[in-house]
């Protein structure tokens, strides 16, 4: 019998065969992933892997017919998972044979491992490539085709270049191909549409809308091809009216043409333990293994794993997390509230259960709110210590829905929690007077609340225990619930009432003993406003040492929560401080800084603005350059009608005094009797004017002299000290980081050191500058010139 052979030319082959689809009219050019794929069939194994509709065999078709292939290709359309073995291989052999690879009747005619190892064998007599393209492969692991086609890959010696479409990872070793460099894959996030693919498919279409617009639609689509198209099917249909942008915004997953397409390509072909799995899990934003299970239950949670290798809508977040695709998890959703509507508020309650235990807690106020249930949010606020993120002291923030809308009356009769949430909430709207009402209510419950509590002995011997814990666990509540109390007085009345705001603060100090070790290290806003408001007011008081460990303190926990506004208000205090103490050129280096980019700028209003105008004032005053000074001192005063603040109007007066006596000039315009007599006027603390005084005399000493203006910023002190000890490179490093405000962690980070190797450092330099503290180490460095 004579055997039938196919043509062998070697050197055909190199482009789409007959085997390969035809390249249709709507394909959106993809040129950066077509070359991808060019380079990845250099190698053995090529996977492009991605939901329904994601654009996988749109994209081999254009590299099919685009590019030139290594050698022969052969295209099989697979029939995903419904392929068997009787029909698969013969598929194979043929599509080899149509694109002019020599495949004998003897092997075509095999059967199992026999034909697999003849058909190996017979692909490695040739000298050229062979590209093998298997279109929606998606065979069981474990099954005689998976087998197969692993077999045939690791027995061709290279010569057999596989390239697999398919929905979910192909059971095929990937794991094996990663490590050995002989794999290339091609996912979810590399298929998603860019801008200007969704404005290309928009156009085939005939819709021509703005780039916002466009930008917009790939977002809610997450740059899912069949989505973009689905929606541009529909805007084309509005075109007329002039209505697609209006589209686009209500555009979502529950969308009739995307909801009927997923459902029917996607959510019905799921096995019944996998579909109630998807619709269980599809109130989460994330999910993982654990949380999933706490969900659904063991004998659904279970089937995660499944899920997760079963279905590219699942994008990985790393460490275990996974997202679903925004379309598909609008699906969901809307299928979970038609089946089961009874089920999705237990669900957000289960949810913020477990993501409140595990320390996730804007993800479980979210939950709690999707519940329409404030009060339990409230209550895990409070508990958590969470009330500075509510005021938005912190880089973590909660849920913009806490905030958004105005809150209604709390209903929870005896419970303070939720009317502390509604204070925050109405500070956070600068509702001030709702913001008071909230506090004197979560007072007087607190009151209450501490009088109910259980009474010491009123319990039986045997429930002595018991009793002791619930005592304990109710002082904890209280102890929470005032902390959260005390912080929104101190964030209300810092700017309008320091004195009351200080009593807040000392408060917050007193309670920090009563909660667990390190509690509020967690929550370094708290520390950062509660000092702030501590070295504020110790400014205003006198009591300048003190100010200043309170205003470093705060500057460190400031960076710690990322609170650019309150690092800010700490930088300009110092500032101030400096100012009063006559070393100008630290406090002229300090306000710079609170002026610096990421720090944000100020609104009209804030009193921090005019203390910073008053330092400025003074640093020109030290400049001798008193028609400056009072440009910075009318700044000023645009801001104090606004914010009074006793303090800093009378270090204003003081300094318009100073200002009007430097332009007087002449040994009467400056002399003692002047100063003593703009000192007595001064109605300031007794150690601010003693500290003051001689700042000012340094002023009017210059003036009197006729020190030459605008010059550099002197220190008061004067003289310029000797060079001293050489700076090893690391110190200096770290020195440049310390000139730019950083903490010792933030330094340490940067630098790759440990926080005891930046300490250490840190010592050397203050010893070979011969200073003590931060500032003082980057002033005698800028004198010296070594910054």
């Amino acid at each position: 019998m004579s055997e039938r052979l196919c043509p062998d030319d070697e050197g055909a082959g190199q482009e789409a065969s007959r085997t390969t689809p035809a390249l249709p009219a709507w394909i959106v050019s993809r040129p950066h992933l077509t070359d991808r794929l060019a380079r990845a069939v250099r190698g053995r194994l090529t996977v492009v892997v991605g939901p329904v509709g994601a654009g996988k065999t749109a994209l081999a078709l254009e590299w099919a017919h685009t590019r030139r292939p290594p050698g022969p290709l052969a295209w099989v359309t697979c029939d995903g998972r419904a392929e068997q073995p009787a029909v698969f291989w013969p598929r194979v052999t043929s599509a080899l044979r149509d694109a002019g690879v020599r495949v004998p009747d003897a092997v075509a005619t095999g059967e199992g491992p026999l034909l697999v190892a003849a058909l190996a064998a017979e692909l490695n007599r040739r000298t050229e490539p062979v590209v093998l393209l298997l279109d929606d492969f998606q065979p069981a692991p474990g099954s005689p085709i998976a087998d197969g086609v692993s077999s045939l890959l690791r027995h061709t010696c290279g010569v057999l270049r596989l390239v697999v479409l398919a929905r979910r990872d192909p059971p095929l070793h990937l794991r094996r191909g990663r490590l050995a460099s002989d794999l290339t894959e091609l996912r979810t996030a590399d298929l998603a549409f860019d801008d200007r693919e969704t404005a290309t498919l928009l156009a085939q279409h005939g819709i021509d809308v703005p780039k916002q617009t466009v930008s917009v639609l790939r977002r809610r689509t997450d740059g899912w091809a069949a989505g973009i198209r689905l929606a541009a099917m529909s805007m084309e249909k509005l075109e007329r009216q002039g209505e697609p942008e209006r589209f686009v915004d209500r555009f979502a997953g529950d969308d009739e043409a995307v909801a009927s397409y997923l459902i029917e390509e996607v959510l019905d072909l799921q096995p019944a333990a996998t579909r109630r799995l998807l619709l269980t899990t599809s109130v989460l934003d994330r999910v993982n293994a654990e949380l999933a299970t706490a969900l659904c239950g063991d004998d659904i949670g279970g089937h995660f794993a499944d899920l997760v290798r079963e279905n590219s809508f699942l994008h990985p977040l790393g460490h275990g997390w996974y997202r679903c695709h925004q379309m598909f998890a609008d699906v969901l959703r809307m299928c979970l509230r038609h089946e089961t509507p009874g089920l999705v508020v237990p669900l957000h309650r289960r949810a913020a259960a477990w993501l409140g235990a595990h320390g996730r807690l804007a993800d479980a106020v979210g939950h709690l709110l999707a519940a329409d249930d404030r009060d339990l949010a409230a209550e895990l606020i409070v508990r958590h210590l969470a009330i500075g993120q509510v005021l938005g002291l912190s880089r973590s923030p909660l849920p913009d829905d806490l905030t958004r809308r105005a809150p209604q009356e709390p209903g929870s009769a005896g419970r303070p929690e939720p009317v502390l949430l509604a204070a925050a909430v109405a500070r956070v709207r600068d509702d001030d007077q709702a913001c008071g009402r909230h506090l004197a209510l979560a007072e007087l419950l607190l009151t209450e609340l501490a009088h109910d509590g259980p009474k010491p002995g009123s319990q039986a011997h045997d429930g002595q225990e018991h009793a002791a814990h619930g005592d304990e666990a109710a002082a904890d509540r209280i102890a929470r619930c005032r902390l959260a109390h005390a912080v929104i007085r101190m964030d209300r009345l810092r700017a309008d009432d320091p004195e009351q705001a200080y009593a807040a603060a000392l408060e917050v100090e007193e309670i920090g003993p009563l909660l667990p070790h390190a509690a509020l290290a967690q929550h370094p806003e708290i520390p950062a406003l509660t000092l702030a408001v501590r070295g504020a007011y110790e400014v205003r008081a006198g009591h300048l040492k003190a100010a200043e460990a309170s205003l470093t303190g705060a500057l460190k926990a400031a960076g710690a929560a990322g609170n650019g506004a309150l690092r800010r208000d700490c930088l300009v205090e110092l500032a101030l401080l400096e100012a009063v103490r006559g070393r100008f050129r630290a406090a002229d280096e300090l306000a710079a800084h609170a002026t610096q980019p990421p720090l944000p700028s100020w609104c009209a209003a804030e009193r921090s603005r005019a203390a910073l105008h008053l330092v400025r004032a003074w640093v020109e005053l030290a400049r001798g350059e008193p028609g400056r000074a009072r440009h910075e001192l009318a700044r000023a005063d645009t801001v104090l009608r606004t914010s009074p603040d006793t303090f800093l109007a009378e270090l204003r007066a003081l300094a318009a005094g100073v200002a009007a006596a430097v332009e007087r000039g002449g040994p009467f315009g400056c002399g003692p009797k002047v100063l003593d007599e703009l000192v007595h006027s001064a109605r300031l603390p007794v150690t601010v004017l003693r500290t003051v005084t001689p700042a000012c005399a340094f002023v009017l000493d210059a003036a009197r002299h006729g020190r030459t203006r605008g010059a550099a910023v002197p220190d008061g002190a004067g003289g310029r000290p000797a060079r001293t000890e050489q700076l090893s490179p690391r110190e200096r490093d770290v020195l440049d980081r310390l000139a730019q405000m950083m903490t010792t962690e933030e330094i340490a980070a940067e630098l790759y050191l440990s926080v005891n190797t930046v300490k250490t450092h840190l010592k050397s330099v203050y010893r070979k500058l011969a200073v003590t503290r931060r500032s003082a180490a980057v002033r005698r460095a800028r004198e010296l010139q070594i910054l």
